[in-house]
């Protein structure tokens, strides 16, 4: 089906093309008997692809990134396509447009995206009231927080705790997004410092909880070794959960996309196969210097089986697919099952 689709979607713009299929998906969802013709195909679990991670039981190890489902609207219909667990966000407190439009562009020759939505959501409060209606699916959800964009630095600490305080009731793990390049100064909070600091709060803010959930934090792909060595450190130092590696990078070189094409693009994260080998390197280094200390969701290129497994064996005990399913469509989730069992 999606083959069929494909030709069509791509004369679309692609955030057109985006809310088009998701609507149109969650849409045949609320027909029963569509809903099972067309979820049938996607339908693949086996005890062998249960994971544990920080806690939680996941049916299987591959999850929706966040930026797919930004307030929290299509997680029970992604659900139906065997997703093991969801991610939904980057939300912040007080909805925000994000950037202008256009904002979002393929790279066909690459099979790559470049985006810079800049965290456009309705705000914490309205996708609480979306999971308040969390009925029909066990799907684990993680809640990816940010800060808005009018927010300085020196404040952001206040924006990540109201996320975290509003919706802990209502999602299994939380990611702390420091590493959009798409909102102003958000990767200095990336430092040393900085981060220490905010994540020692929730951390602390935590603890005044009846239950503990996993906090995670996402890092971009173009830190420095020196800057990795820090994070490391920083999750054991705060004893965070652990990480997610990696977010959209902002390298353009071994394209193979027109430089004139990118240029006239202008700024944004890249991802999918464009950065598949750097994301995988990133989670090798985390693994490798880490010792394995802590868990890492490997997310960045995936677009075939052997992508997801070539993360796990990097050091990756999840793994999480977006840019790949505009290329590949949603079959890759069960592909990449059947792969790694």
């Amino acid at each position: 089906m999606y083959k069929l689709l494909k030709p069509l979607l791509f004369l679309m713009n692609a955030e057109k093309a985006h809310h088009f299929t998701t609507r149109l998906y969650s849409f045949t969802n609320n027909i029963p008997l569509l809903r099972n013709i067309i979820n049938a195909p996607f339908k693949y679990e086996h005890t062998d692809l249960e994971r544990e991670v920080f806690g939680l039981k996941f049916p299987n190890p591959v999850g929706l990134a966040a930026g797919f489902d930004k307030d929290g609207k299509y997680y029970e219909q992604m659900s139906q396509l065997g997703f093991g667990f969801i991610e939904i966000g980057t939300v912040t407190p007080r909805a925000q447009a994000g950037n202008p439009q256009p904002r979002l562009f393929r790279l066909p020759k690459d099979e790559s995206l470049i985006n810079r939505m800049g965290f456009n959501n309705d705000g914490v409060d309205a996708m609480v009231e979306r999971l308040k209606n969390r009925k029909k699916t066990n799907v684990i959800i993680g809640g990816n927080i940010g800060k808005n964009k009018t927010t300085p630095n020196d404040k952001a600490h206040e924006d990540y705790l109201i996320c975290f305080d509003k919706l802990y009731d209502f999602v299994d793990y939380f990611v702390v997004n420091v590493s959009s390049p798409n909102t102003p100064g958000l990767r200095e909070l990336q430092e040393k410092e900085p981060l220490t600091k905010l994540l020692s709060l929730l951390i602390d803010q935590r603890k005044t909880k009846s239950i503990s959930k996993p906090i995670l934090l996402k890092i971009a792909p173009d830190l420095t070794e020196g800057q990795l060595d820090d994070i490391i450190a920083i999750v054991k130092e705060t004893r965070l959960d652990g990480l997610i590696a990696t977010n959209t990078t902002i390298d353009r070189s071994g394209l193979s996309t027109d430089q004139s094409t990118v240029e006239n693009i202008g700024n944004g994260g890249l991802s999918g196969k464009a950065m598949t080998s750097k994301a995988t390197a990133v989670i090798k280094y985390l693994a490798d210097h880490s010792g394995g200390s802590f868990p890492i969701i490997g997310v960045g290129g995936i677009r075939s089986g052997k992508d997801a497994q070539d993360k796990i064996d990097a050091g990756a005990s999840l793994v999480q697919v977006y840019s790949g399913m505009v290329y590949e469509g949603p079959m890759l989730i069960k592909k990449i099952k059947k792969a790694i069992k």
